[in-house]
């Protein structure tokens, strides 16, 4: 088999792997994609008091 033969094969595998994907309707991609968004603002909000309470701590310990 040629070089030219296997980058067409290559090629060819991919494009029917493709046209075997099912994509999501914008509905779905937007709840998806809303609940993304709250649980990392959630997980910041999280991080961000963690954060001020250990500095708050190690204040406390330093004076």
């Amino acid at each position: 088999m040629s070089e030219k033969t296997q980058k067409q094969s290559w090629f060819k595998g991919v494009s029917n792997e493709f046209k075997k994907i099912i994509w999501s309707d914008k509905k779905t991609v937007a709840k998806q994609t809303a609940a993304v968004v709250v649980v990392s603002v959630m997980l910041g909000v999280i991080i961000a008091i963690v954060d001020f309470a250990s500095q708050y701590g190690v204040d406390l310990l330093v004076r």
